[in-house]
């Protein structure tokens, strides 16, 4: 038409698998204006053309009608000339290779559009247990490659419906352009079989729900993996999961059909009501309520819950069945989740008694995300389904840096434009089948994201299983000190740049001196640090046995306080055998297999071992976990913490507060009351260290980072007396604090030792 003008715009972000492109199309429908809109590798891209004020207005509102899981990072715009066919179309998508660019949708918990069609026996998706819209349902776990359309799915299996077809292609509807719409007549569809895979007969899912009430369990695919399920009101049950599974005293995590249904188990405020409803829906840890009967079976020792509610249509079919479920990963203890069928009836057949399968392929496993409430807000324990592959802001990375991250709680990351894109949870790398799970999810979210590592970030210590990977790679390598990694991913998470005091505080990593660091005062940013102070040193004997075993830390802690006579005058704090004390004893006093540590997760085990709590540990942070969940409201005064100068560092000495804690142990002084004790001595004392860090020119700003941060009561406590003593502090929020998060420092001190 004469007078018009067109052009073309790009738009970057979480702009693909959001219902953004049929967002688009409505709004050039109601201006009036031609065109079209689809999806690349690399962005959104409109053209359109009509009059100059309607394109003005169009760019207006633009904004304004993003849907709001939508994210728009760029817009870029140009003239082309105004020849397009008159309409406006949502045209194929244009299969150019990503280039990071366009961002990869996460997975999305059920909208309440979808469950009421679900539970409405009028509705042609009545009870169908995949049943999904522009708003929900699965994305980065069925994705194989951008742009992200129907073909590039694990959905291209399931041609459409003529009903199908008629809602995706209507502008009107709410599943236009939803990748993967189906229903009972074309889409996925269940099956169920016993657990040597011989198939079953009648309903898989009735038939699934009646297996639950006999106490037997249920392995259960999901969105990006599979559970393990039973009805968590059966103790027998629970047990009999926990024993086959091999997981002793590990917290199992529970599933329950509402809030309503939480607030039944557990304390639920405000703020932990909207992360339980959000739309990544992780499970939430919460204080379980006074004589709940599951705290005992799923949680021992702890005193909270992990709750989520459902996040997949077939969670809510099974949930509306039962008060509470068990939902458990897939897996052995430590190896990854299981998300294939196959594999599941090969890995799983000893831990479940059937299977409820579906046909939907998983493409990338993911396991469920974990978060908790914090002083300022909700942190994250675990970054995984519902979050990932969702990209953290690192102004100044290179393209195509990979930082491969821990060996404990792995995660990785690929950097593009400015962005770092963190994988799923990987796991525990001493497993050899984790290790594969992280090679292929690697090669995975390269290919999604078109990022081709060029150089490469790892840790110091050279047996890690990520180390040696990095370095089989052939690329250009930087390692990174594990706890300076912290502060830096402290520092990227929160956006900051400049120096800060960091209170990196963990079980263990590799010190620049060859021993295990890991109660550490570091000073500085991503670019550079130095270490300023850290915990008074202290023996571990045998090693890594320690870690199992926390006697023995306190063993190491009681020879460093007074050497062999002060560790037999506690003797009797120890249930072992005479002859392995007294051989432990001697080794370490003798510095035998007995390597020195600064760690604090390891001053938490030896507290806990020495109060009685946890002398033996099952799983990674239990020993810390029980202290915690020990501690009462009566904290008395702290016990003194002072600090001593060590040429270049300050030394902060536990031994006084070990002292007291044992003499108003003897006194009979209630655990609870000395295992908050603890929590606010150390506290008092980190804090008086920051305090002299700054009076000798040091920053004002503290990041607090490292697993020990998973403790909601340390947290809290440092966050409160560092604010009242004037300092700005750093928490983490977008990543964990613990090792989960810290490939993002490796990738941010990468990224600014380049810039240098």
């Amino acid at each position: 038409m004469s007078g018009d003008a067109a052009i073309r715009l790009s738009v970057t972000g979480r702009v693909q698998g959001v219902g953004f492109r049929p967002a688009v199309y409505r709004l050039a429908a109601d201006l009036g204006l031609s065109g079209s809109v689809r999806n690349t590798g690399r962005a959104v891209v409109i053209e359109v053309q009509g009059p100059a004020d309607k394109l003005a207005a169009f760019r207006a509102r633009l904004s304004d009608v993003v849907p709001g899981l939508a994210h728009v990072d760029s817009i870029e715009a140009e003239p082309i000339p105004a020849s397009l066919p008159a309409g406006f179309r949502i045209l194929e998508s244009e299969s150019t290779p990503s280039d990071g660019r366009a961002r990869i949708p996460a997975d999305l918990a059920t909208c309440p559009d979808c469950l009421r069609e679900m539970f409405d026996p009028e509705d042609r998706r009545h009870r169908y247990p995949f049943i999904n819209c522009t708003r929900c349902g699965p994305r980065y776990t069925i994705i194989e490659s951008l742009p992200y359309d129907r073909a590039r799915t694990s959905m291209k299996a399931f041609p459409l419906c003529q009903s199908c077809r008629a809602e995706y292609q209507d502008p009107g509807d709410r599943r236009f352009h939803a990748e993967p719409v189906a229903c009972a007549e074309c889409g996925p569809r269940l099956s169920w079989c016993d657990a040597r895979g011989n198939p079953l007969a009648g309903d898989p899912l009735a038939g699934s729900i009646a297996l639950l009430r006999e106490g037997r369990i249920l392995a259960l695919k999901g969105l990006g993996g599979f559970h393990l399920s039973v009805d968590a009101g059966r103790e027998e049950a629970v047990a009999e999961l926990r024993r086959r599974k091999r997981r002793g005293r590990k917290p199992l995590a529970l599933m329950v059909a509402g809030l309503d249904d939480a607030r039944r188990v557990a304390r639920v405020s405000a703020p932990e009501a909207a992360l339980l409803e959000s739309a990544a829906r992780p499970i939430v840890l919460l204080e379980a309520l006074p004589g709940s009967p599951l705290a005992p079976l799923l949680a021992p020792g702890l005193g909270r819950l992990g709750i989520m509610l459902p996040y997949t249509p077939l969670h809510h079919l099974l949930c509306r069945e039962f008060p509470a479920l068990v939902m458990t990963s897939g897996n052995l203890s430590e190896e990854p989740i299981a998300c294939d069928n196959r594999e599941a009836l090969d890995r799983l057949a000893n831990l479940c008694d059937a299977f409820l399968l579906h046909d939907r392929e998983i493409r990338v496993a993911c396991d469920d995300s974990v978060s908790f409430l914090a002083a300022g807000g909700p942190a994250l324990v675990r970054r995984s389904r519902g979050y990932a592959p969702e990209p953290v802001p690192l102004p100044g990375a290179p393209d195509g840096l990979l930082a491969v991250g821990a060996q404990m709680k792995n995660t990785f990351c690929l950097t593009r434009d400015g962005q770092a894109y963190l994988s799923q949870h990987i796991g525990d790398l001493d497993n050899p089948v984790t290790f594969e799970h992280f090679r292929r999810s690697l090669s995975q979210l390269s290919r999604i994201t078109g990022i081709t590592p060029r150089r490469v970030a790892c840790d110091l210590h050279p047996d890690y299983g990520s180390t040696r990977l990095a370095q089989e790679l052939g690329l250009p390598l930087l390692q990174v000190q594990h706890h300076h990694a912290h502060l830096a991913a402290a520092l990227a998470d929160a956006g900051v740049e400049g120096d800060a005091i960091g209170l990196c505080l963990d079980g263990t990593g590799l010190g620049d001196d060859g021993t295990i660091w890991g109660g550490e005062v570091l000073v500085g940013s991503a670019a550079r640090y130095r270490r300023a102070a850290r915990l008074l040193p202290f023996g571990l004997p045998g090693g890594d046995a320690a870690v199992r075993e926390p006697w023995r830390t306190a063993v190491g802690l009681l020879l460093a306080a007074g050497g062999p006579d002060r560790a037999r005058a506690a003797r009797a704090l120890f249930d072992v055998e005479e002859r392995l004390f007294q051989g432990v004893l001697t080794a370490a006093a003798r510095g035998v297999n007995t390597p020195v540590c600064s760690s604090a997760g390891r001053l938490f085990d030896g507290v806990s071992a020495l109060l009685g709590i946890c002398p033996r540990a099952e799983y990674d942070g239990q020993a810390a976990a029980e202290l915690e969940a020990a501690a009462g409201a009566d904290e008395g005064p702290p016990w003194e913490m002072p600090l001593r100068e060590n040429g270049s560092l300050l030394d902060l000495d536990w031994r006084p507060l070990l002292d007291g804690l044992l003499c108003e142990r003897a006194r009979g002084v209630p655990v609870p009351a000395l295992s908050a004790r603890f929590h606010e001595s150390l506290s008092r004392g980190l804090v008086a260290c920051c305090r002299e860090i700054r009076r000798r020119g040091g920053p004002a700003r503290v990041a607090l980072s490292g697993g020990c941060f998973m403790n909601r009561r340390l947290q809290s406590r440092l966050e409160g007396e560092l604010q009242q003593e004037e300092f700005s502090v750093i928490v983490h929020r977008r990543v964990p604090a613990n090792d989960g998060g810290l490939c993002l420092g490796q990738a941010a001190v990468a990224a600014a030792r380049k810039e240098r």
